[in-house]
């Protein structure tokens, strides 16, 4: 069960301070609790005390901050079952794939816990030229300092943990605004934060408006910041933010090539996870599939069996694979996307019906590049197929994009692999497999429209530290 209100987190400490933001069941559209709303005062005394803390959070010893994080994942571990079913209100998100996001939330905390102490440095040799004869240097990692985080709403609880889990494991202290529509996974974040010894002022996880955010973006207090969620707001908030280092992880409309010498039970199996799980509401939802004409007809026929199928309804049902869009209007805007395209020319297969939050999952066949629903991010249950005949021309259709997050290729041919994973210009290629397959260690992040720069614990890491150089004078 939900509580009937939530706090925000100001310096750690719970603040009951309003019920100004409501957070609605996305499946039935009725209020489901509410939430404590900050404004820029708040956000600025937040950031005054992120400030006073960094220093005793960089004194902190790399075992204590790895015991922060193990507290986490006990804790999340014995409240896994609450995180699943605020995740399944107030994201729409099936109970299924909610829980399944937890245990990311999870495996996140566990892999930062485990990277916390191995933050290392180097001695370097410097007697490269007579003039440094006698000199020695090292280097070690230290805390950037203060960090603004703006999370998005499809994965409040993971997309948040990249943020958080590997800031505690360097001892940065953060101030975190989750999304407006699903801030309920990061205050129960907050609520397991505030158990612990972190340095007061260490953390503030702060719901609030766009408006009222700018201090997030534009405060040179704040080291680094970093964004998820659409380009267009990215881009903006790194025109704004100063001298800050950005970190943008942004949208896609992600590719998937499928080849003739492909297992075309295991590529349709894993092409409608991929494109459908969430309702399609993932950055890395596969979006353009590519398959080769030798085997398109077969491939069509049961995909499009496949996807017909798929069971839709109330998130919280155990059988229920799509559940509804964040809201009616994202699904009326992809709803428009699809009836552009059919005027445009392109079939639909399957789908295409719209009842409130709820759309059908969609095929579309002959769609034009120009069509809204091939040019941008479609972010919703709707994929769009075609044949190809030559495996380089399906490498250039993907590279067809303002985005370049991640792409699939189904080959058994090792040449072709490499010659994609060469080719392709994304962040990553994943071979035998579908573009939204993601491991919470491994470096992601996307080019062009995508973003700038990777999570993925270690590599955020990098991000989140700054060289600091020691040099050792022997006299002689």
């Amino acid at each position: 069960m939900l509580q009937k209100a939530y706090p925000y987190f100001l310096a750690n400490k719970a603040v009951y301070a309003n019920q100004d933001l409501v957070v609605t069941n996305k499946y039935t559209g009725e209020a489901a609790t509410t939430v404590a709303m900050a404004k820029a005062d708040v956000i600025d005394k937040a950031i005054e005390a992120a400030e006073k803390s960094q220093p005793a959070l960089t004194a902190m010893k790399p075992y204590e901050r790895q015991s922060i994080l193990n507290h986490c994942v006990k804790r999340f571990e014995e409240r896994f079952e609450e995180l699943a079913y605020a995740l399944c209100i107030e994201a729409g998100k099936p109970i299924k794939d909610a829980r399944g996001e937890v245990t990311r939330l999870i495996d996140t905390f566990r892999i930062a816990a485990e990277e916390s102490v191995r933050i290392t440095g180097e001695v370097m040799n410097l007697e490269i030229t007579p003039r440094a004869k006698g000199y020695q240097g090292m280097y070690k990692k230290v805390p950037i300092g203060p960090c603004s985080f703006i999370s998005p709403f499809n994965f409040p609880l993971n997309l948040a943990a990249h943020k958080v889990a590997p800031a505690i494991a360097v001892g940065c202290a953060f101030v975190l605004k989750p999304a407006s529509r699903t801030p309920l996974g990061a205050l129960i974040i907050g609520e397991i934060l505030a158990e612990t010894d972190l340095p007061e002022g260490a953390f503030s996880i702060l719901p609030c408006s766009r408006d009222g955010a700018d201090l997030f973006t534009t405060d040179d207090r704040f080291k680094l910041l970093s964004f998820t969620g659409s380009p267009d707001v990215g881009w903006d908030l790194k025109a704004r933010a100063g001298k800050k280092p950005v970190i943008l992880e942004l949208g896609g409309n992600a590719g998937c090539i499928v080849d003739h010498d492909t297992d075309l039970d295991d590529a349709i199996e894993r092409i409608v996870f991929g494109a459908y799980y969430q309702s399609g509401q993932s950055c890395i939802s596969v979006q353009r599939v590519l398959v080769h004409d030798s085997i398109y007809a077969d491939f069509k026929k049961r995909y499009v069996d496949k996807v017909a199928n798929l069971v839709h309804g109330d998130p919280l049902s155990e059988d229920t694979f799509i559940g509804p869009m964040i809201s009616e209007s994202e699904a009326s805007r992809l709803d428009g996307w699809i009836q552009e395209a059919k005027s445009k020319g392109a079939s639909v297969l399957c789908g295409g019906k719209r009842d409130g939050a709820m759309l059908q999952a969609t095929v579309l066949e002959n769609v034009p590049n120009d069509a809204s629903i091939n040019a941008d991010e479609a972010f919703g249950p709707v994929s769009t197929i075609a044949p190809f005949s030559d495996f380089d021309e399906a490498l250039e259709e993907i590279n067809n994009s303002q985005f370049g997050l991640q792409a699939g290729v189904f080959t058994r041919d090792i040449y072709k692999a490499h010659k994609a994973w060469d080719v392709l210009d994304v962040g990553g290629v994943v071979i035998g497999d579908v573009p939204s397959w993601r491991v919470d260690n491994m470096p992601y992040g996307g080019v062009k429209e995508s973003g700038l720069g990777r999570e993925g614990i270690r590599f955020a890491i990098e991000d989140m530290t700054e060289l600091r150089l020691m040099v050792l004078r022997t006299p002689q």
